[in-house]
């Protein structure tokens, strides 16, 4: 039996989302229109064919098509569109969190495409590929004119295909041929590392893998540092544009002994899901402190976590004002493998608020500076300043969002020295350490 797959989003409008699994079927049924409105779907059928017969060039029907639909549902909010077959390939690509390519970070620089950093053990640092490269031919077609998705598009492919780069290197007197064979390439999602007595934890998106890679690098700054010796964990969620919702529920619980984790709730008021921790004598971590940090670029799922660590007392939020994205949408599959994505329902933090429009506010607000090269940007995100977003049950003037800024360097870093300086004592504050006696939840 064949069955399509259907989706529920949570995310924003910044690449990945939020999104739980559910099973559906194309072409659901819907209440039926009324006599009104078929006579305006008629009007828009007699418009559509006069603009195939008599626009002054011949326009292409398909794209007449899904212009109209995307039309009809960005009029509704920013979240809700059409995703023709290929959009909807590239989605179940970045949720997946693996597939068929080189293994590079990449950016696009003076028309070239730059390599930021080649991934240990994968297909291009095993080829000789260097931080810094520059990629000016892809199977020996020219790179410049096309645009960085364009050139991704080229470079993902079969596994086991092999793909020509033409790279030109700092120091090199003429250019470079690699040859590099496709491979599997399984995003982390998770970066750590531990900071002396600290063990940090950066979650860049929610794929399949997040949790697993959650567990490993638990495990890893477990074995690194010793139970007596370890202050506790650092777990940054900034620039995270949200992922799946079951992974975020999952990562919420690894830190959680019991508690309601996030609820949905959609148009028909019967209609709430929650979502709660499997209860346990102790947490992923052994109860050790951990401070959260957010941005204007933690949206989605990354606020369905902090939200629900802040409400039951379990961590310290630090940073500054959450995107502000707490809308789930529905991913239905449509025929020729397009999808539709229509939002069907808010999400709200165990304590009942809702994050629409509104965002996570930090216990502790720590400002991050941009360098002077950035100043007069604004780099300021947040759902509150989309046109036609759903107005949330807890918005206000203030809105959502704040600055999207993380330093490369960790030195300059003036939100993760402060959430070490809490952990080591250098620093206090009435937030850290919260009291779980103190949980807000929802009455």
């Amino acid at each position: 039996m064949m069955r399509k797959l259907s989706l529920l989003f949570a995310g924003a409008l910044m690449g990945a989302s939020a999104m739980s699994l559910v099973y559906g079927a194309p072409g659901s049924s819907a209440n039926a229109a009324g006599s009104e409105t078929y006579k305006q779907l008629a009007i828009f059928g007699d418009i559509f064919e006069r603009v195939r017969a008599q626009y002054v060039t011949p326009p292409d029907d398909k794209s007449l098509v899904e212009n109209a639909i995307n039309g009809m549902l960005s009029s509704l909010d920013p979240h809700s569109s059409y995703m023709n077959a290929e959009q909807a390939q590239d989605m179940r690509v970045q949720t997946k969190g693996e597939f068929g390519g080189l293994g590079i970070e990449v950016t696009m620089e003076n028309d070239l495409v730059k390599v930021i950093t080649p991934i240990d053990d994968t297909p291009a640092a095993k080829a000789g590929v260097l931080a810094g490269d520059y990629i000016a031919k892809i199977d020996g077609e020219e790179v410049r004119g096309l645009t960085l998705n364009d050139a991704v598009d080229k470079m993902r492919g079969l596994v086991n295909t092999p793909i020509k780069l033409t790279i030109l290197r700092q120091g090199a007197d003429k250019p470079i041929e690699l040859t590099v064979v496709r491979d599997i390439i399984k995003v982390k999602a998770v970066k750590f590392r531990v900071e002396n007595d600290i063990g940090y934890m950066k979650i860049t998106s929610f794929t399949e893998k997040t949790y697993d890679d959650l567990e490993n690098a638990i495990e890893t700054i477990k074995k690194q540092v010793p139970d007596d010796k370890l202050k506790g964990y650092v777990l940054d969620l900034r620039l995270n544009p949200g992922g799946l919702l079951d992974q975020a529920v999952s990562v919420s619980d690894a830190f959680l002994k019991r508690g309601e984790i996030v609820s949905t709730r959609g148009r028909d008021p019967k209609d709430v899901t929650r979502f709660d921790a499997k209860p346990k004598q102790t947490d992923d971590i052994n109860g050790k402190p951990m401070i959260v940090l957010v941005n204007g670029g933690s949206a989605s799922a990354s606020e369905i976590v902090a939200g629900a660590l802040q409400d039951l007392r379990r961590v310290t939020v630090v940073g500054t004002q959450s995107f502000g994205k707490g809308s789930v949408q529905t991913i239905i599959p449509l025929g020729e493998n397009g999808a539709l994505r229509l939002t069907t329902a808010l999400y709200y933090t165990p304590s009942g608020k809702s994050i629409q429009g509104k965002g996570i506010t930090p216990d502790i607000k720590v400002d991050q500076p941009l360098p002077p090269e950035l100043q007069g940007r604004d780099l300021t995100r947040g759902e509150s300043d989309l046109k036609g977003h759903i107005k949330g049950a807890d918005e206000s003037s203030t809105g959502s969002g704040s600055a999207a800024y993380v330093p490369p360097d960790p030195k300059d870093d003036l939100q993760l020295i402060f959430a070490e300086q809490l952990l080591r004592g250098e620093k206090t504050d009435p937030a850290f350490p919260p009291n779980p006696e103190k949980a807000v939840l929802n009455q």
